[in-house]
């Protein structure tokens, strides 16, 4: 992923001057970042390792496979507190008249 990419289109729907907005986009990329290493980790090992203890010997999920999902909460919440500015688009062509009012029955 390019995350270079994705923080400068995150930074562009926010106000750059709050701080604390700024820091919880970075955040935000530093989350991806540790998100794809647990991939490669995951990619390289196995979604399951075994452990092996003396004479015993038992299989379980990839400790990076929980660490994925503790990372995918902390980065659902943090995009939830984001304030993101709102885009403002023009209504479709078809809902308005060549005067610019809404047609009759338009729901704008």
């Amino acid at each position: 992923m390019k995350f270079d990419e994705l923080k400068n289109q995150l930074l562009a729907r926010i106000d750059n001057d709050d701080l604390l907005e700024v820091k919880k986009v970075n955040d935000l990329i530093r989350l991806h970042e540790l998100d794809e290493k647990c991939d490669e980790v995951i990619d390289r090992d196995g979604v399951s390792i075994t452990i092996e203890n003396g004479s015993q010997k038992f299989i379980k999920s990839h400790p990076s496979m929980n660490e994925k999902m503790k990372i995918n909460a902390q980065k659902i919440a943090l995009e939830k507190s984001i304030k993101f500015k709102l885009k403002t688009t023009p209504p479709p062509a078809s809902a308005t008249t060549v005067e610019g009012n809404p047609k009759r029955g338009s729901l704008i």
